[in-house]
């Protein structure tokens, strides 16, 4: 990122509502990418030897393409049983913390499930879970990708969708410029803009005050993590290239410092 972001205002003295959050009035298709990029954890639906459906919980990431990213041991169940059968299932719940959840969005995706080995992936994988970093270099530890195929979107009473995976998926090429560049971006940010960092999280995101940092940047937003808590910055225009995050992100801190000028 050749240049400099400006620098933020002071930090808000309340949390406030997101102004870059996904709206209700999205396509099915972005509805389901939305809450992929959002959640950080997954059911995982798999098929055993005696034909028997098998379930368990998963730790998520996405690709850029917004493809599931998942570290699993070659020793679990669900591993052995996909390497029989690659057919998966994915269930991607967006209703923690709601009063009534089946008034919540949820996404059950079908696809298969393979290796993933492109250098960015693992990278993005860990930077969601840092804790996956003590045992992703195990030899029985391997990253795969699901290629949706299909989705089914639940968005509360009466708003079902059976979607296409093509309708999932973003149309990131395999050379998208921002794949290559994604780790010094948000090391530049994590390093020398904190201070905006901490910004989209508490004024755009609605968060608590901590100490925020950028664990990832795609082409339709930013991920944040302080400690346990999570929480996604969407860009308004999507992005490409480092350049055009710059501008997503200093366009983005201008309107936090907007947001506190007009509250004081």
């Amino acid at each position: 990122m050749s240049e400099s972001l400006p620098e933020p205002a002071a930090e808000p003295a309340a949390t406030r509502p997101s102004s870059g959050a996904p709206t209700t009035t999205a396509a099915p298709g972005t509805s389901v990418r939305r809450l992929l990029r959002a959640t950080d954890r997954a059911a995982l639906g798999t098929t055993d030897d005696n034909g028997a459906a098998y379930v368990s919980l998963v730790m998520l990431a996405t690709d850029h393409d917004a493809a599931p990213l998942l570290l699993l041991s070659d020793l679990a169940d669900h591993t052995r049983n996909f390497s029989r059968d690659p057919r998966v299932s994915l269930l991607i719940d967006g209703t923690h913390g709601m009063a009534s959840p089946l008034a919540g969005a949820r996404a059950t995706l079908m696809g298969r499930i393979e290796r993933a080995t492109a250098p960015h992936q693992l990278g993005r994988y860990i930077a969601r879970h840092p804790d996956a970093e003590g045992y992703a270099g195990f030899a029985d530890f391997n990253l795969y990708a699901v290629r949706i195929e299909r989705a089914h979107l639940v968005q509360g009473f009466g708003k079902i969708h059976w979607i296409d995976g093509a309708e999932v998926r973003w149309p990131a090429p395999a050379d998208l410029p921002l794949a290559a560049q994604e780790a010094e971006v948000v090391a530049h940010m994590n390093d020398d803009h904190g201070d905006a960092v901490r910004l989209y999280a508490t004024a755009l995101a609605g968060q608590p005050d901590a100490d925020w940092r950028l664990t990832g940047i795609d082409p339709e937003g930013a991920d944040l993590a302080a400690g346990r808590l999570r929480t996604r910055l969407w860009f308004d225009k999507p992005v490409r290239d480092a350049e055009g995050a710059r501008v997503e992100l200093v366009r983005l801190v201008k309107r936090a410092r907007q947001m506190i000028a007009d509250a004081t």
